[in-house]
C-alpha cells in the first residue's frame, strides 16, 4: 500500500527520523513526498541532506497543513497544546492527523483544536523504532475511519511490529511496552555484569549476553510454545539452570518485573491528567 498524497511531520526528532527510515525503506512514500518541520537548523539540514525529504524550520509549518493530506505528530507532549493552537486555523476537515506524543489522549488533541473536524489516531511505539522494531500500538480517535487507520498501519508496520488497542489501555501500553526497553536494557546490563563477576573479560560478556537474548527472543517470536515451555527446555533437573532459577525467584524476581510495569502504568495515568 501507498500513501495518498504527501505526508508531513510536525517534528523532526529521533522518532521522526525512525519513521521516515522506515517509510524510505519500504516505499510507501517517496523522499520528495515528505515533509518535515522543526526548530533546529542543523536537523532541519541533516534530515534534508541524509534522507532527501523538504524539511522548514517550524515557522513555516504551512507547507504541511497546505500540501499534506497526512500528518504525524512527532513533538513533546509538553509543546504539543501550543503546536496545536498556533496551527488550528490552518487544519482542515480534510487533514489526518497522526499523534506519536506520549500520555496525549485523542480527546484532548481534539481539544486543542477546536471547531475542526479532522480525523485523529493516537500511536504509542517505543524506541526499538530506531533499528526499525518497534511494538506500537495503534487507537481509532475521533472521526477516524477504517481506511485512516490502514494508513497509520501502513506507516507504523514500516517500523516493526503493529496492534490495534482501545485507548484505555494505552497507559498500559505506555508502561509495558513504551518503558520495556528500559527493564531489557538493565537485564542486559545485569547479566553482562555477572559475567565480569565470574571472570569473564567485558568484550566476550557483552558478545554472549547480547547473542544470547537475541536469540532467546528470535526462538520466542518463531515458537508456538508458551515461554514456560522454552524455558523447561533449558531446565534440566538437578542442573545449573535450574539453580539459577531457583535465584531469580527466591529474589521475587517476576514480581519486581509485574510491579515495575506496574509503577509505570499508573504514572502515565498520573502524567496524562
Amino acid at each position: 500500500m501507498t500513501l495518498p498524497g504527501k505526508l508531513g511531520f510536525i517534528g523532526g526528532g529521533r522518532m521522526g527520523e525512525a519513521l521516515i527510515q522506515g517509510i524510505l525503506k519500504t516505499e510507501i512514500v517517496a523522499a520528495a513526498d515528505i515533509l518535515v518541520t522543526d526548530p533546529v537548523t542543523a536537523r532541519r539540514e541533516y534530515l534534508a541532506e541524509t534522507y532527501g525529504v523538504k524539511s522548514f524550520d517550524s515557522s513555516e509549518d504551512e507547507h504541511i497543513w497546505s500540501e499534506c493530506i497526512t500528518v504525524i505528530l512527532a513533538v513533546k507532549p509538553q509543546i504539543m497544546k501550543d503546536v496545536l493552537q498556533s496551527a488550528r486555523a490552518k487544519v482542515k476537515d480534510s487533514h489526518l492527523l497522526i499523534s506519536i506524543a506520549a500520555g496525549i489522549q485523542t480527546s484532548l488533541i481534539d481539544a486543542y483544536l477546536t471547531g475542526s473536524n479532522c480525523r485523529i489516531i493516537r500511536v504509542m511505539p517505543n524506541t526499538p523504532a530506531f533499528v526499525l522494531e518497534a511494538a506500537s500500538a495503534l487507537c481509532q480517535g475521533p472521526r477516524a475511519t477504517l481506511e485512516d487507520m490502514e494508513t497509520a498501519l501502513t506507516v507504523f508496520k514500516s517500523i516493526g511490529k503493529t496492534v490495534i488497542l482501545d485507548e484505555k489501555y494505552f497507559d498500559a501500553v505506555t508502561g509495558l511496552s513504551g518503558s520495556g526497553p528500559a527493564y531489557v536494557f538493565t537485564f542486559i546490563e545485569a547479566l553482562i555484569d555477572a559475567g565480569l563477576k565470574v571472570g569473564l573479560n567485558r568484550s566476550d560478556a557483552e558478545l554472549l549476553v547480547m547473542q544470547t537474548v537475541l536469540g532467546s527472543v528470535k526462538l520466542a517470536m518463531a515458537s508456538n510454545e508458551h515461554p514456560a515451555q522454552l524455558r523447561a527446555m533449558v531446565t534440566s533437573p538437578g542442573g545449573t539452570t535450574i539453580a539459577g532459577l531457583h535465584e531469580l525467584e527466591a529474589a521475587g524476581f517476576n514480581g519486581i518485573i509485574m510491579d515495575a510495569v506496574e509503577a509505570a502504568t499508573e504514572r502515565s495515568k498520573e502524567l496524562g491528567k
